[in-house]
């Protein structure tokens, strides 16, 4: 019984509590920052998130870069033969790094789950490996 009356002081404090923060904001809404999930265009067909419209921004971006280093730098396109036995132009490379580091971040998603920090650095790794010596 002296327990209970020792815990009576803290009764209203907690009734405060549920009150500012608890039952009585489940219907507001939250103001809410910038998000890497959300919609950019809530009414459009596609849901094109940040994060999305990243990733298709980068490999359009690497796409135009390796085009631009064929026309411009290497007129050749520079072939070799590397060690997968492939001979592989930049683009093929390019290629093979995309198609690789999707690979990877599907077997990642599907044995380990999230986060996906780990595979982007394999992915970046399996990059610099394919354009090293493939």
């Amino acid at each position: 019984m002296r327990k209970l009356l020792l815990l009576f002081p803290l009764i209203p404090s907690t009734a405060f509590a549920q009150a500012q923060a608890g039952w009585g904001n489940v219907g507001q809404q939250e103001d809410k920052g910038f998000s890497w999930t959300d919609p950019l265009w809530p009414d459009f067909w596609m849901a094109w998130t940040p994060a999305t419209l990243a990733v298709f921004v980068g490999i359009f971006s690497a796409i135009a870069l390796i085009g631009v280093l064929e026309v411009v730098k290497f007129r050749d396109g520079i072939e070799r033969r590397g060690v997968l036995g492939l001979t592989t132009t930049l683009g093929d490379r390019l290629f093979i790094t995309l198609l690789g580091s999707a690979y990877i971040f599907l077997a990642w998603l599907g044995i380990v789950g999230q986060p996906v920090w780990t595979p982007l650095f394999l992915a970046m790794g399996w990059g610099v490996f394919v354009f090293w010596k493939v």
